[in-house]
């Protein structure tokens, strides 16, 4: 998430109430209520606000124009370096999330968007850690390539320890444990997978425990695995389907005969 000017990010005890409020909206599906408490009159808050809304199209496929509209503010009031990288940053994650889920191919948008923001966020500064990761995605998932998506996650792994970001590590940790799995490494695709787990349930992150518990089945044996996905299914009902992208890892599989 981008940086704010109120203390913490609502994640632990002592952080600013309205922080607090936002994360708790966010982490239980609702960002555009979690959006609606945030006022867009300085960058900080601005980004914020677009970061959550784009987060919501990458989960839900939904709310498109919001987010773009929410962009173009943020990116109007960014003045420093930073704030344009982070602006920036924000526009690389909507062109990939557009690009991911078929809406519009926006693939060089979403490489110019980050490369852009690269240039303005040095390595070791707040933001940069997420930029290493959403290059990653960028990597695996539109490029499809394994081996520079797996170094650019380990830059954010080592950017979100050195930051002590708990939500970015359990990305990481989930990430480079779906890498392992691909590649055969099931002690290794355990681990990091478990540690995603840990990290969002710790922190209450509701939204992306589905997605966590999931993936961990993937990697265990029955009757693990089963236990695992039933549980992934009640936390995707109780959302209200949220993340669409699960429905498919969720699927029962087709009865053989």
């Amino acid at each position: 998430m981008a940086d704010t000017a109120m203390s913490g990010n609502g994640t632990t005890a002592g952080d600013d109430p309205l922080q607090t409020a936002v994360w708790r909206l966010r982490s239980r599906a609702c960002w555009a209520d979690a959006a609606a408490l945030l006022q867009p009159v300085t960058a900080p808050a601005a980004l914020q606000r677009a970061s959550l809304l784009v987060e919501r199209c990458l989960y839900t496929e939904q709310g498109w124009p919001e987010a773009e509209d929410a962009l173009r503010t943020a990116e109007a009031l960014a003045h420093s370096d930073d704030e344009r990288g982070a602006a920036a940053c924000e526009r690389g994650q909507l062109a990939y999330a557009s690009t991911l889920h078929g809406v519009r191919d926006r693939a060089d948008e979403a490489r110019a968007a980050l490369g852009r923001a690269a240039a303005l966020i040095p390595p070791g500064a707040e933001g940069r850690a997420l930029l290493d990761f959403r290059r990653g995605l960028l990597a695996e998932n539109l490029a499809h390539s394994p081996q520079s998506a797996r170094a650019a996650y380990r830059r954010a792994h080592a950017g979100a320890t050195a930051q002590s970001d708990p939500l970015l590590l359990s990305f990481t940790w989930r990430h480079l444990a779906g890498l392992a799995l691909r590649d055969g490494e099931l002690a290794e695709a355990r681990h990091g997978f478990a540690e995603s787990l840990r990290i969002r349930e710790e922190l209450g992150y509701l939204v992306g425990t589905a997605p966590a518990l999931a993936s961990l089945a993937d990697a265990e044996v029955e009757p693990e695995a089963s236990r695992l996905r039933e549980e992934a299914r009640r936390l995707y009902r109780l959302l209200g389907g949220v993340p669409t992208w699960l429905a498919r890892q969720l699927a029962p599989p087709a009865a053989t005969a």
